[in-house]
Order: C-alpha cells, then structure tokens, then sequence
C-alpha cells in the first residue's frame, strides 16, 4: 500500500493546525480554506492550483515577484490570483501566501477584539 500524501492533503494539514482555520467544500469543486469559517484564505483545485484574494497592492507586488500569476478570471481582477502546485517547492510556497492572509485575518479579528473594549 502507498500512504503517499498528496500535496492538497499537505496544504490542508498545515493550514487547518492554526488556531480558527477549516477546510469546507467550496465552489466548483474546490476546497475552500476558511478563517473562522467566515473569509476565506484560499481555495484548492485539487492537487493542480490554489486561488488566492489579496489586496490589489499585495497581488500585484506577488505577481511582480513571480510567487503568484493571474487568476484564471484574467488580469482585470487585481486581487486575484493562483498559483500552480507542481513540486514540493510550490506546496511551501502556497502554505506561505495562506498565510499571509491568515495573518491579516488574524490582525484584523485582533483589531475588532480591541475595539469593543
């Protein structure tokens, strides 16, 4: 028997052992990673691509650096963009854009927290 771990179950068993995140089904047969089960981190295509939002300025920057290219929506969408899993390396690289939203999902949820007091 093979117990290989497929790179979508790697992704999903990082991301979903920090603290609120939990991976649902999402739209078009995707997974969807979610922060407290409202914002959603990202969403999987399987094992062949993650989808990312981020704001307009941070996606533009990933995609200046080569991290992200445009999401299958086309360029008009700033925010969006993907991300194709074809190695190891691109597996560590879609776990480090998860979280960069989940640390501004986090900061932002701080910044609610702080503010009702």
């Amino acid at each position: 028997m093979n117990f290989t771990k497929t790179p979508s179950d790697l992704i999903v068993e990082t991301v979903t052992n920090w603290p609120g995140v939990s991976a649902e089904p999402g739209r078009r047969g995707s997974l969807s990673l979610r922060f407290e089960s409202k914002r959603e981190l990202a969403h999987l295509h399987g094992n062949r691509s993650a989808h990312f939002t981020f704001p307009k300025e941070l996606g533009d920057r990933l995609k200046r650096e080569g991290r992200v290219t445009d999401h299958p929506l086309g360029e008009k969408y700033r925010g969006l963009a993907a991300r194709r899993i074809e190695s190891d390396e691109d597996i560590e690289e879609v776990i480090a854009l998860i979280r960069l939203n989940y640390d501004r999902e986090v900061e932002r949820d701080q910044g609610k927290t702080a503010s009702r007091w």
